[in-house]
């Protein structure tokens, strides 16, 4: 049969199989379904950069799943080697693994990778409560994948920018505005060592630095931030909004050197709790030479809760 007849005979099978079938039962065909996929066969999405902490939230949601199983299908997308790659539900499948369950009830979906990242930042954003380092590599992917779809993104390294038609769709449902977008962006120039402090201060620990300082320092170079960072552990300090400034306008001159940063960074600040500072040589010519670094904290302690109550002893005795 030559190649016009086959086309002709397609047709004519398309024709009759469209004599047979509604156009509901043709549309129900296409319609997405939700399918029980072992949870072995699902990867996470690559560089996913929301954390899933093992929070109160999450242990009431691990029990919720053992008890009533997943009650919002998550998404995921077939990958070539069999496999499916999540794209939104990192939380419910990790709450499902740690139920005991076997499978996760998902939506499967054809998409492309810009796609996937589009929506994987997108549904995580609405989540209450979002750390400044997962906003900064959400935004950042999202930003790519635009710019891969072909849409204008000219996001300079500026803190102020000009108007930039894909910071305001990735602004677009979000609560951050298109400039705020960008800031935070600028955090990803920062070494994690910074980035964690950063997460710090939404997390109420320490040692923390606020989110404009942090935006500030992201300008500096690597080196200088691990200089920085190597103060702030020396130093028992993190730099206030306008030291971060200074920082940045002398690294921009070329004249941030590990000496300036301490001068900086060991500035009494006005809201400063008064540090107590002693002289390491003489307290290590007081400890006994079997005292290693690690228990000399706890040695000095007991030793000061020993003159202590000597103290008090004495003076009871005097009375």
């Amino acid at each position: 049969m030559n190649e016009k007849g086959k086309k002709s005979l397609v047709s004519e099978i398309l024709t009759v199989d469209d004599l047979f079938t509604t156009q509901e039962q043709r549309d129900d065909k296409k319609r997405e379904k939700v399918m029980d996929i072992d949870l072995s066969m699902i990867d996470d999405f690559p560089n996913h950069p929301f954390k899933v902490l093992e929070n109160e939230d999450f242990r009431k949601l691990s029990e919720s799943i053992s008890e009533s199983g997943v009650l919002v299908p998550t998404l995921v997308r077939p990958k070539p080697d069999g496999r499916y790659e999540m794209v939104s539900g990192h939380r419910r499948k990790k709450a499902s693994e740690y139920a005991g369950r076997e499978t996760l009830p998902c939506i499967v979906r054809e998409l492309t990778d810009d796609e996937a990242t589009i929506i994987m930042v997108d549904s995580n954003l609405h989540r209450e409560k979002i750390l400044p380092s997962e906003k900064a590599y959400a935004y950042k992917m999202k930003l790519e994948a635009l710019k891969h779809q072909g849409i204008r993104s000219d996001l300079t390294s500026d803190q102020v920018g000009q108007k930039l038609s894909s910071r305001d769709l990735i602004a677009e449902g979000a609560e951050d505005s298109s400039t705020q977008i960008q800031r935070y962006i600028r955090l990803t120039n920062l070494i994690s060592e910074l980035l964690e402090m950063v997460d710090n201060d939404v997390l109420g620990e320490k040692p923390s630095i606020a989110f404009n300082p942090a935006v500030a320092l992201s300008f500096l170079t690597e080196e200088q931030q691990y200089m920085l960072y190597e103060c702030i552990d020396y130093l028992d300090a993190t730099p206030s909004l306008s030291q971060a400034q200074r920082m940045k306008k002398l690294s921009e001159e070329g004249r941030l050197d590990d000496g300036m940063i301490e001068d900086i960074l060991g500035e009494e600040k006005a809201n400063q709790v008064p540090k107590i500072r002693f002289n390491e040589s003489r307290i290590r010519k007081v400890l006994p030479k079997s005292i290693d670094n690690e228990h000399i904290e706890d040695f000095v302690i007991k030793s000061i809760e020993y003159y202590s109550k000597y103290l008090k002893q004495r003076e009871n005795g005097a009375r």
